[in-house]
């Protein structure tokens, strides 16, 4: 049961990352502020680089699913998901909590101005649903991991 619901985690975060900025999900993103933001070339590399170590990580958790995960996807899955935890609290967290990062304030503003969000603003930032819901997936992950190796 820990292994499926760490399989089909890993899926929503493939798919969220692969797809998030070129799907349209009615009023959770806005597809087309992100593109207006960022050129096509860009944001293609973006979304290539960063979807790329999750996939692998899903692939080899699959590959694995019946059997105990080798120490190297182990190794895989905490790096990659401790790497996007910092991220996440260095991208989101951080800011909306801490400091004031006028520009990213800004750059968020006009890329996620007009998504569903639920948490007041503050420090000029207002962490939109969609990567509020990321970011809880991202946390359980690792909540998984940790119990996988108990």
């Amino acid at each position: 049961m820990l292994t499926d619901a760490l399989i089909a985690l890993q899926i929503f975060v493939v798919a969220f990352i692969a797809l998030h900025d070129w799907v349209p999900l009615d009023g959770l993103n806005d597809v087309r502020a992100v593109q207006a933001t960022d050129s096509p070339g860009k944001l293609m590399a973006v979304t290539a680089l960063s979807t790329l170590p999750f996939a692998v990580g899903l692939a080899g958790s699959v590959a694995y699913v019946h059997a105990r995960l080798p120490d190297w996807l182990t190794i895989w899955l905490w790096a990659s998901y401790g790497m996007c935890f910092y991220g996440l609290l260095r991208a989101w967290w951080i800011p909306y909590l801490l400091t004031d990062e006028p520009v990213r304030a800004q750059r968020y503003q006009a890329m996620f101005g007009r998504t569903h969000a639920f948490l007041p603003m503050r420090n000029g930032i207002r962490p939109n649903t969609l990567h509020v819901v990321l970011h809880i997936v991202i946390v359980v992950i690792l909540v998984l991991l940790v119990l996988t190796l108990v």
